[in-house]
């Protein structure tokens, strides 16, 4: 259930990751359009307030579709095969159950407590009695929520029915037709449920807005506090997304409200507190900004002084990453492994800091680094609140002296193996004249191979990753995910160690016996397809895709845990458990590894071997089959 859940989580991130580059214009065209700021120039009239009127509108674009952009996103992260496919079946699905809803009340809106539903105009800003449009359909305003779960039984019914060999004479209708002929009948009973239960949900939406915003510091404590602590889980986008996006606190997400008044505000000279209360789950961008940069720092005063430099070279580009771009993944996975104590009072310190500065009367839009929160928020906004500003960034020093001074106690007194506390042995091997010379020459063989500069970051760190996983020829498959290389090797032993993949600004290494996880970041798209081009051109058919199949993944790591394939002697599906008989149990894993791998439990009775796994036991089983 937990490997779901992470899935799932990193599947909605597909979709999120364009909120934040159109929130940035939508803000900038708020701002240059904002009279406050640039008078006269600001006036709807010229030329300028045309331009930027006109920037705005396409960054609108986002917010104004995110139903459908949840819609494609959901299938491209979480579909087996297809995804192209299934984003297309998952987007006229989508339209067809919204179809189906409106007809529905148009003809029977009294029935389903929808009787001016004929007579409701759509218009922007506004609740529209429950109502919305989306693609030109007068629908229920369902949200997110309807696009995800649409998008959810189309990745389904796609997993389970693309492939169908259907008859000869029906061999037309294969494939995406025969899903959407599915999806088709299954949307006349969901239009039909949704229709008579979705009025009653939006009154207990109503209900629990109420009861959010007055919850107090409190509510804005736990969420700051989830929103951080299961960030390495992935289940933090289902915190922040029905808040940020979704219809939590107020109809359309709290992003795109705020935007839409972010003029309003900026005119106004009352207190944020008073007239943007209800903003006050969007300010986890401020640990982004106040306290890594601190735990940076703390980093680099624990590291040992012959490492300082290297450490120093490690964590500035990741500080800067976080402050500016908000983007936390390089520094946050550089200790998560080594020191989870720490990782834990870091979102402490993070939820208790957001939580003071709401209380001293801080709201906005503060979701990224320095560079969004100052297009969003400070710049617009500082003529009239300039006092809250310098408020927060006083909270933000203090709270960051705070987890320096607590990072660096912990670390000292715990000799937790932080950046620059590895052992000496391990980064002595990576700095030497003799190797440095070897990188130089893989990268110019990389240039003449490819055609890229061998000085470009990526080509190079493609090539140290190829050549640390034991060349080409030791790949068998290659994919990724958001954060993550994903790896089966041939031969583990061929493997360089975990310094030396950091040292090539990997940020961990994590070990499945053949299957293999580098954390390189949100640039790993990019590093793939330049390991990707590398392997071409060495005549290497290694099977490479952008993400690898769950139970693909779980079912070689069983394997490799029970003593490899010639160590298996049968497998049986038995409910809810793998049933394997093999030859040695001394060389079955212990039980805490095959948890580690999502089994729920193990149980060991002489050769047979009992592995808890879930309602999917038979699907990971044929996916073990296929892999022996």
């Amino acid at each position: 259930m937990m490997q779901k859940l992470q899935r799932f989580g990193a599947a909605m991130f597909v979709p999120v990751l364009l909120f934040s580059f159109a929130g940035i214009v939508v803000a900038l065209g708020s701002l240059f359009n904002n009279a406050t700021i640039f008078g006269s120039l600001a006036n709807p009239t010229t030329g300028w307030y045309k331009v930027w009127d006109t920037i705005s509108a396409g960054g609108w674009t986002v917010f104004n579709q995110e139903c459908l952009l949840f819609v494609v996103g959901l299938p491209i992260g979480l579909a087996n095969k297809s995804r192209g496919r299934a984003a297309m079946e998952a987007l006229i699905t989508y339209l067809t159950f919204n179809y189906f809803v409106g007809a529905m009340l148009s003809h029977w809106g009294a029935f389903f407590g929808v009787p001016n539903f004929n007579k409701i105009q759509i218009t922007a800003n506004a609740t529209n009695g429950g109502l919305t449009e989306i693609a030109g359909i007068k629908t229920l305003d369902t949200n997110i929520v309807f696009s995800l779960i649409i998008a959810g039984i189309v990745v389904y019914v796609h997993n389970h029915y693309f492939d169908k060999k259907l008859p000869e004479w029906l061999g037309t209708f294969q494939g995406s037709t025969y899903v959407y002929f599915l999806g088709f009948f299954v949307m006349i009973p969901v239009a039909f449920l949704t229709c008579l239960i979705w009025p009653k949900v939006q009154l207990g939406i109503n209900s629990m807005q109420h009861f959010i915003v007055s919850s107090g510091f409190v509510g804005i404590w736990i969420y700051s506090f989830l929103n951080r602590v299961l960030i390495p889980t992935g289940l933090h986008h289902l915190v922040y997304i029905p808040f940020q996006f979704g219809p939590a606190v107020v109809a359309g997400g709290l992003q795109p409200y705020w935007l839409k008044h972010l003029t309003e505000y900026a005119a106004s000279t009352k207190p944020l507190s008073q007239i943007a209360s209800v903003e006050g789950f969007q300010l986890y961008g401020n640990e982004k900004v106040f306290l890594v940069p601190f735990i940076c720092w703390a980093f680099y005063a624990t590291a040992k002084k012959n490492k300082k430099k290297q450490t120093s070279a490690l964590l500035i580009p990741a500080a800067l990453t976080s402050v500016f771009a908000g983007i936390t993944e390089p520094i946050d996975f550089t200790y998560l492994f080594a020191a989870p104590v720490l990782w834990i009072v870091y979102s402490v310190m993070a939820a208790t800091m957001n939580t003071v500065m709401w209380c001293f009367g801080l709201r906005g839009l503060m979701s990224d680094g320095a560079i969004g929160i100052a297009s969003m928020n400070w710049l617009p906004l500082w003529a009239h609140h300039w006092h809250i500003y310098v408020m927060q960034f006083i909270v933000g020093i203090v709270f960051g002296l705070l987890t320096y001074f607590i990072f660096k106690i912990m670390i000292e007194k715990f000799n937790y193996v932080t950046p620059g506390r590895e052992a000496d042995d391990e980064d002595v091997k990576l700095i030497n004249k003799k190797e440095y010379k070897e990188k130089m020459a893989q990268q110019k063989a990389a240039q003449q191979a490819t055609g890229v500069d061998a000085n470009d970051p990526y080509i190079a760190r493609a090539q140290a990753y190829l050549d640390l996983l034991g060349g080409p020829n030791n790949i068998e498959e290659l994919s990724s995910c958001a954060t993550r290389l994903r790896v089966t090797v041939k031969d583990p032993e061929k493997l360089g160690s975990d310094a030396q993949f950091k040292a090539n600004k990997a940020v961990n290494v994590v070990h499945h016996g053949k299957a293999i996880q580098v954390i390189v970041g949100l640039d790993v798209a990019q590093v793939l397809e330049r390991m990707q081009s590398l392997m071409e051109n060495a005549g290497h058919d290694a099977k490479v895709s952008q993400e690898q199949d769950t139970e693909v993944e779980q079912a070689i790591g069983f394997i490799d845990l029970l003593g490899g394939r010639d160590n298996i002697k049968k497998l049986t599906p038995c409910s809810t458990r793998i049933r394997v008989e093999v030859y040695d149990p001394s060389k079955v894993a212990d039980s805490k590894q095959f948890k580690d791998l999502g089994a729920h439990d193990i149980t060991h009775k002489d050769n047979e071997i009992d592995i808890v796994i879930g309602l999917n036991a038979e699907n990971i089983i044929d996916k073990m089959k296929e892999n022996m």
